[in-house]
Order: C-alpha cells, then structure tokens, then sequence
C-alpha cells in the first residue's frame, strides 16, 4: 500500500508539471530515450518507471523524493523549485511554463486567489516596462553575476525568451478572480536609492536614467488607476493593494485553488523558489492574510491615502538627476 502510494504521488507530481498527458509524454520521451507506447504504460502502471529513470526524471524536473516518500506531519518535506530568471537552463524555462500554466488554470475557480507581499516592485506586473525589468535584471548581475559583475546598464541585454515569459505571467495573473499585492512603504524608495548608487559609479548614464524613470511613472500611473478602480482595466478582476506599516525583508506570494496549493519566495532579486509543500503554503499564506492587519488598504479605498502615497512615489521618482537635471547644472556652471 505504502509504495503504491508513494508512486501515485510522484504519477500525480508529473502530472502537475505537465497538465496536458501529450506534453507530458513527449517530455517524458525525450528525458529517458523510450518509445511513446512504453512512455504510455508507465503512465498507466502496467509497468513502473525503473529507480533508474525515476531519479533521472527526479534529478531533471527538480523532484523532492523525499517530500514524496515522507508523510509525516511532525517532519514535513518541502518540494522546492529554484527559478533562475537570469541567464535560465532549458529546465528552467520548463519549470517556468510549468508555473505560468498553473496560474492560467486559476482562471477556472471563481475563488482562486494569488497575494503576494514585497519590498521590491513584482515582477509580474513589469512586463510593460521593458526598463524596469532591464534594472533588475542589471542589479542582479552587478551583485551575482561573478564575471559578469562589472556590466553596465547598456551592457545588460534581458533576454527575450525571458521578456516573453514575463509578458505570459503578467497576461496569466490578470485572470485571477483575485488578487492582492501589500507593499513595503518604502519600496520605490529602495529603487531610487538603488538608481543613484548605480549612477554615482557611472554604470547607468543620465540618458539611461530618464529612460528607467518614464518607465517608473508609466508604472505608476498604472498601479494609480488599478488601485483607484480596484480591478485589473483588462479582465476587471479584483485587486486589492495594501502598503505596510511594517518592513517587509523579501518577497513572498501564495496562489490557490481548489486544485492546486503552492507558494513561492523571491531570493538573489530574481529568482524564485516554489514550494507545492502544504503545511509551508498553510503557514506562509496565514502570515500574508495577518500582514495586511499591519498595512493601509489604498484600492478602492481611502481615496486621500492613495492620492497621497502616489504623489509622494512621484516625488521620489522626481529626485533622479537624470540627463535633464545634469544639462541645467551644466548650463549653470557654464553661466557663472
């Protein structure tokens, strides 16, 4: 009983990854080198996968067995995913596809939710502003990227396939009937801090900066109009944004249905670790659903708040000297 169990679940763990069995059976082909009827009666259980392929198949869709062989509540196991948004394997993209697919599912339940609390802007909401995520994706190789830690802004190329990915996320959480963001107060505050630093060291030039800068007003002109008609403008799904009071150190997000339970935290600025572990998605979506009883509701709210918090984002934005700011100092210097 207790190894058909176990090889239900790790049946079931496929499944996930690939919803549609033609996927699935394709992948599974290509991974292990067999025919597609012997893929078809593994799937069945007229004959089991081998410890051999099993561990293959492990070892290249980032499979916990533990958390498959371990039940127990005292010790529970996490199945995690790291995501490498930055320069991402072949493996990687099939996680992320895998990711975005369980989101489209989502649209399905009318009471699928996905809430997320950050201190930096999320990532799901950049894929129209090209400039922010080519910022992130600099920041992170200035920090992580070894070799490539002295690029610069110009130097820094996000990839397309990425950019695409993004644009799929972005289009996939939109259907959500419901969703909910809580922002660190001072998360644009983060960001322009950032900018200067950059600049300050003359990675990112003047002209760059006003570029990365349209590209944050555009956001929150945006997130301006989502919070004040609190839906998405393009499905009209429901958005709710929350500002903590409190500091928030990293990213976290939740996103279920009745279907699917799985959680994620951002680490290394634009990686992602997923964790389909219950009791980790039970813990962490209880801590998010408190976090908003220490933070002020702006969408569909308090209209004052909200106008508020935007100014005070667009006077920080402000603050950049950008390549306009370094042309009236100049024309200054050169007048006196």
């Amino acid at each position: 009983m207790r190894n058909n169990f176990w090889y239900d679940m790790f049946l079931e763990t496929l499944n996930e990854k690939f919803p549609k069995k033609s996927q699935l059976t394709e992948a599974l082909m290509d991974l292990l080198s067999l025919e597609r009827e012997a893929i078809y009666r593994r799937l069945r259980k007229d004959v089991l996968f081998t410890v051999y392929e099993v561990a293959t198949i492990a070892r290249a869709w980032n499979i916990s067995l533990d958390s498959l062989l371990n039940t127990s509540e005292e010790n529970p196991a996490f199945q995690l995913e790291l995501l490498r948004s930055v320069n991402p394997t072949d493996n990687d993209f099939r996680v992320m596809n895998n990711f975005v697919d369980s989101l489209l599912s989502l649209k399905q339940d009318p009471n699928a939710e996905y809430i997320e609390a950050c201190n930096i802007l999320p990532m799901v909401l950049l894929s129209g502003f090209p400039q922010l995520i080519k910022f992130y994706t600099f920041a992170w190789m200035y920090r992580y990227g070894g070799e490539n830690s002295s690029c610069s802004f110009t130097q820094t190329v996000p990839s397309e396939k990425v950019m695409e990915w993004e644009r799929i996320h972005y289009k996939n959480l939109v259907n959500i009937p419901h969703v909910q963001f809580i922002w660190d107060a001072k998360i644009f505050q983060y960001l322009i801090n950032e900018i200067k630093y950059y600049a300050s060291i003359y990675l990112i030039t003047p002209e760059e900066e006003d570029l990365i800068k349209q590209d944050i007003l555009a956001f929150l002109d945006y997130m301006e109009e989502v919070s004040r008609k609190g839906h998405f403008p393009e499905t009209n799904n429901k958005v709710n944004l929350y500002i903590s009071k409190t500091n928030i150190d990293t990213g976290y997000a939740c996103y279920c249905s009745d279907k699917i339970k799985a959680s994620k935290i951002r680490t290394f600025i634009m990686n992602v670790t997923v964790s389909r572990d219950s009791r980790l998605f039970n813990d962490q979506r209880k801590w998010l659903h408190l976090k908003k009883r220490a933070a002020i509701q702006i969408s569909g709210a308090d209209e004052k708040q909200r106008i508020d918090f935007f100014r005070q984002q667009r006077q920080l934005v402000d603050s950049l000297p950008g390549a306009y700011h370094k042309t009236k100092e100049l024309d200054y210097m050169i007048m006196y």
